[in-house]
């Protein structure tokens, strides 16, 4: 097995009395796409801010390319942030010159669709553009790592999927990339998934094993609003399928006596969980 590109050990990191990352264990391997699942607070950019280096853990231990994280290591990784790292005056080809010039590499060519808007400035390309400039910009100086946090964010469906195929080819290649995201259809183009919640790793391996044998309840109700505010109220882990609402991790006999307990009238049928269910119940639970 090769040796891995990131390595985090029980890492934990704590703001005053907040505990934001709590003894989390990661690994990325060479060609290796690892997707960091968990809701907003969750802890996954904490988490990757240690791993660059911008953040010292409170706890554990951080590796990166075999080393601690610096200037040095930082070199060989390119990385996306939610933000996206561009700088809005200036256009796309001074913003592609400027990083090529920072990592001492040549200016890459500008692909079909920013070709075009070279000379604009960023911020009159809109988001999908200057996501796919956040893109070519993080590529530019051929890195062994990419680290992508929330990079599909905002964009329409067919974007993501563009995005997410220069994501596939650059694993092909071997570059090993740990990805945040919150759109959990994406989550089968990943070799393997951590869920995070409240801080920490609660579940990791494949769409298959992180369901593994959990339940979800189904309920059809006349009003889906009132089956959803009940459960709810309850403190349960429900979640919306189109009108059909859903809890997991739970029977249907205490779904059904929540329900009419509420008054609320419907019928309700066991049914195997989703990977949205699997999230909700862990962040409950």
């Amino acid at each position: 097995m090769p040796e891995p590109l990131v390595e985090m050990t029980g890492v934990s990191r704590r703001f005053g009395a907040l505990l934001a990352v709590d003894d989390v264990t990661l690994t990325v391997a060479p060609g290796e796409v690892v997707g960091l699942l968990g809701a907003n607070g969750a802890g996954k950019t904490t988490l990757i801010k240690m791993l660059l280096g911008l953040l010292a853990p409170s706890t554990g231990a951080v590796t990166l390319f075999g080393g601690r994280p610096s200037r040095a290591t930082r070199r060989r990784l390119g990385y996306v942030p939610q933000g996206l790292g561009l700088y809005d005056e200036l256009t796309v080809a001074e913003n592609l010159e400027f990083v090529a010039s920072t990592f001492g590499a040549p200016v890459p060519e500008l692909p079909p669709g920013l070709f075009e808007v070279a000379d604009e400035p960023v911020r009159s390309i809109g988001l999908g553009r200057a996501r796919r400039l956040a893109f070519v910009a993080a590529l530019a100086h051929c890195p062994a790592l990419l680290v992508l946090d929330e990079p599909t964010s905002g964009i329409d469906p067919l974007a993501r999927a563009r995005l997410w195929d220069t994501v596939r080819e650059q694993a092909d290649r071997g570059v090993g990339v740990l990805v945040t995201t919150h759109y959990l259809q994406e989550a089968e183009q990943c070799d393997r998934l951590v869920l995070m919640a409240a801080g920490r790793a609660v579940a990791s391996g494949g769409e298959a094993d992180l369901i593994g044998d959990l339940q979800a309840v189904q309920v059809r109700a006349a009003s889906w609003q009132q089956a959803f505010a009940a459960l709810a109220d309850a403190g349960l882990p429900v979640v919306l399928d189109g009108t059909a609402v859903r809890v997991a991790n739970l029977s249907a006999e205490r779904v059904h006596a929540v329900l009419a307990d509420a008054g609320v009238q419907a019928v309700v049928e066991a049914v195997p969980a989703t990977l949205e269910e699997v999230m909700a119940a862990r962040s409950v639970g």
